[in-house]
């Protein structure tokens, strides 16, 4: 029997408006597909809407910030009502990185970053999985971070909520799946993207947001619980946790993954 889903065909998509997300809606475009497209910036949203419309899908979009709970639940509400979601990207993201040695992450900037990478996927995962949960079937893919799997000190808070994201995701996978609803965890390395430009380290093995929206595509379509990229990144990220905190933190800081002089 084939462990492949069935291809969605009503999908939401947070932070739809630019990078990762604006190339998964692409990636999803096609006639027959209904698409829910969100963002804060109206305009870039509807670029983006218009590229998937030119592909031949259904484009809805919605601008809204993911921090605001109440505006997330009515665009989703709305849009499910009409579009019974199959599948629930959780894409919206933000990140924030220290430069220089003498920076540092205040509360206003870690309380945003965790409010939108952590808070703002639970503002749209939560209502959608009281609406799956009642039909008994759908698909959830939550947009962490290959830095979720060991922090580093160049960006503390992002890394910590990417963290927060995927022991959420592992919690609730096998309590979704008793009510028919499967959940992938997204770990992704480096993207072309404007927040990987604003990386102030190295970026190995970085990958084009095309790439990474087919990747994550089939690995969704394969229903894969956890979906890391690259390879040999996350490989090496996942056995830095096993090694001495001293041993891992040199190799960080020889990687350019500590704030430094001289950038």
């Amino acid at each position: 029997m084939s462990n492949r889903a069935t291809p969605p065909r009503h999908i939401a998509i947070t932070g739809a408006s630019a990078g990762l997300g604006r190339a998964l809606a692409l990636a999803y475009a096609c006639p027959g597909v209904v698409l829910g497209l969100s963002g804060r910036d109206a305009n870039r949203l509807e670029a983006s809407a218009t590229d998937c419309r030119a592909r031949g899908a259904t484009v809805v979009t919605a601008t809204v910030d993911v921090r605001d709970a109440a505006a997330m639940q009515s665009w989703l509400d709305q849009f499910d009502a009409t579009h019974p979601i199959d599948l629930l990207i959780a894409n919206a993201g933000a990140s924030s990185t220290l430069a220089h040695p003498s920076e540092w992450e205040t509360r206003e900037c870690t309380t945003s970053i965790v409010d939108t990478n952590f808070y703002g996927a639970m503002h749209a995962v939560l209502p959608v999985v009281d609406r799956m949960r009642t039909r008994g079937r759908g698909q959830i893919a939550l947009i962490s971070s290959i830095a979720a799997l060991r922090g580093m000190a160049i960006s503390p808070a992002y890394c910590a909520s990417k963290a927060a994201l995927k022991a959420w995701g592992d919690s609730v996978r096998p309590l979704l799946a008793r009510d028919g609803i499967r959940l992938s965890v997204i770990l992704p390395g480096f993207i072309k993207t404007a927040m990987s430009d604003a990386f102030p380290g190295e970026r190995k093995l970085l990958w084009s947001a095309e790439k990474a929206a087919h990747h994550i595509r089939r690995g969704l379509a394969a229903r894969r619980a956890e979906i890391a990229f690259p390879g040999l990144l996350a490989f090496g990220t996942r056995l830095l946790p096993l090694l001495p905190p001293s041993i891992a933190d040199a190799i960080l800081r020889r990687l350019s993954y500590v704030p430094r002089e001289g950038r």
